[in-house]
């Protein structure tokens, strides 16, 4: 909870937005005063503190990032910031803020910094999740001549997963899409050259079952696939507990190895 001298800086909870909320800090001398930045997807009003609401801009995010990229390592922050807690970013400004206090230190080293401990954390979890999904993504053939896959994963990491599937299967159409976030990436192999694209939503009657789109083909897959999995499992060797260490039931939702299960 903020406390009653605490500004708390309120953003649209995209990166762009964070980077404006820094910007505003820095330019109206608040980055060494009680202050935190939070998505207003998380925010909860607070009466007693100096709430700002802050608009993107993307002129003032763009000198932000450069900023950044000359003092801390990009991946991390961004990593970071795609797990989407609701403190880490506010973590992430008071990293700024040590590491611009501090020019000749590589902050992102000292772990016994709480902050710097806060967002590697964060980054180790989105990093966790990202390899998951590049293993647990299953897509669907659809009629509509592209590859369809749903997924739920616990961070927001379908902007990391691009350019792994765009590159493993280049020469087909897919979507990938986070029916908890509500969008999507597409690859259209017909235009290589556009890169994966954002999809802001998909019809609501192939989200709440895909097989209404499925071709004469897809059941045959699916079967197929679960029919390996039956044989080359090795019955004396099952372990229950460590199958599901290795493979949460959160996933299973989506694999079409489970169906039925």
């Amino acid at each position: 909870m903020e406390s009653a001298d605490e500004t708390v800086l309120i953003f649209d909870g995209s990166f762009e937005g964070w980077l404006s909320a820094v910007f505003y800090a820095y330019a109206q001398r608040l980055a060494r005063s009680p202050l935190s930045i939070v998505s207003s997807f998380d925010h909860v009003p607070n009466f007693l503190a100096n709430e700002i609401w802050i608009e993107s801009n993307e002129d003032q995010a763009a000198r932000v990032l450069i900023k950044i990229k000359q003092i801390l390592p990009l991946r991390e922050v961004v990593w970071a910031f795609l797990s989407e807690g609701a403190k880490i970013y506010t973590h992430l400004f008071r990293v700024v803020v040590y590491q611009l206090d501090n020019p000749n230190k590589k902050v992102m080293q000292n772990f016994a910094h709480p902050d710097v401990q806060a967002v590697q954390i964060a980054v180790k979890k989105v990093g966790r999740e990202r390899h998951r999904m590049q293993a647990f993504v299953r897509f669907e053939d659809t009629t509509q001549g592209v590859y369809l896959a749903k997924v739920n994963p616990d961070f927001n990491v379908l902007p990391l997963l691009g350019d792994f599937f765009a590159k493993r299967f280049a020469d087909q159409s897919w979507l990938i899409f986070d029916v908890v976030r509500g969008y999507g990436i597409f690859y259209d192999h017909t235009e290589p050259t556009a890169g994966v694209r954002e999809i802001a939503q998909i019809d609501e009657v192939v989200l709440g079952d895909s097989s209404v789109i499925h071709t004469d083909r897809e059941p045959i897959y699916q079967r197929l696939w679960q029919a390996y999995f039956r044989h080359v499992t090795i019955k004396e060797r099952i372990n229950p507990k460590h199958h599901i260490a290795q493979l949460p039931r959160r996933y299973w939702q989506y694999l079409t190895e489970k169906k039925g299960v």
